[in-house]
């Protein structure tokens, strides 16, 4: 079982340690690489996901429902903590919800399971990605316009693979080659990328860090079994869900905190250290499946 579970994240977690070390030595300013990948790698890799396959979306309706409930009920565990510890509900409760399906969820779902759950990975990154977008928006920034979603390059993507799909349109088969080189860039830069953030690190509020970093795998991969069970799914489909529960909260949680000024050195303390613990509630959230 040992040898199964390094195999699995020994590759994402030696990217992401290289970037760090290439972050601690070169300090790279990562904006402009980061905006590129948001803007043509990663959508070129979610609609060539959707629109490259003939995909039978009824197969993929348990996991949006799952990515839905996981995302909305890591916030309703997550209050009662907030209170409990004296916590803004709006500092902690982002950063359990809204998981890091991008940087760190698209590689590890390949990698784990390979090509065929493509599509499922990239349906709960939407799912997330739109959650995200339409509820921390809303809750942090009040006035924002959340139609400006669907103006993101991910989710127009998306759709539109989707769309294409559905349609059965076939794509040519050079457009869909040069559109899978535009999307390979992405999977190994959103680790390279995360790697190197890790070494703005504020350890002075490890404390609500470390809750965070916690709080939201365990929330998010009881609620992952317990939906499971529940709706008595497939054993892909668990080992999809609670991976995707274990995953560590997404740095876009700490974006959205400056943006709005909602305590983002307390953000930022939970999206790292959660980000730097996640080697082991990914190998528990393995270890699980693979004995199961």
């Amino acid at each position: 079982m040992f040898v199964q579970i390094a195999s699995i994240v020994f590759p994402v977690f030696t990217v992401i340690i290289v970037g760090y070390i290439y972050g601690r030595w070169h300090r790279p300013e990562m904006i402009a690489t980061n905006r590129m990948n948001m803007d043509v790698f990663v959508p070129a890799l979610v609609f060539t996901a959707l629109a490259g396959r003939t995909i039978a979306f009824a197969d993929l309706q348990m996991i949006a429902l799952g990515g839905l409930v996981i995302v909305l009920g890591s916030g309703l565990l997550g209050w009662p903590i907030a209170r409990w510890l004296g916590y803004a509900p709006k500092t902690l409760l982002p950063p359990m919800m809204f998981k890091n399906a991008g940087n760190m969820g698209l590689p590890l779902l390949l990698f784990a399971f390979g090509e065929q759950v493509l599509p499922a990975a990239v349906i709960l990154f939407l799912v997330e990605n739109i959650l995200h977008f339409v509820i921390a928006a809303y809750w942090l920034g009040r006035n924002t316009q959340v139609w400006r979603i669907f103006r993101e390059p991910v989710v127009v993507a998306g759709l539109t693979g989707l769309a294409v799909s559905i349609s059965g349109i076939g794509l040519w088969p050079p457009v869909l080659s040069a559109m899978t080189i535009i999307a390979n860039v992405s999977t190994g830069l959103m680790l390279f990328s995360l790697g190197v953030r890790l070494n703005t690190a504020p350890f002075a509020e490890w404390r609500i860090g470390l809750v965070g970093a916690i709080a939201t795998p365990l929330a998010g991969m009881l609620i992952a079994y317990g939906f499971c069970v529940a709706f008595d799914l497939s054993s892909r489909e668990t080992d999809i869900l609670i991976l995707f529960g274990a995953l560590p909260p997404a740095v876009l949680n700490f974006m959205f905190a400056e943006r709005y000024g909602q305590e983002p050195s307390k953000v930022a303390s939970i999206v790292i250290i959660g980000n730097l613990v996640a080697f082991f509630s990914i190998s528990i959230a393995l270890a699980m499946r693979l004995a199961g």
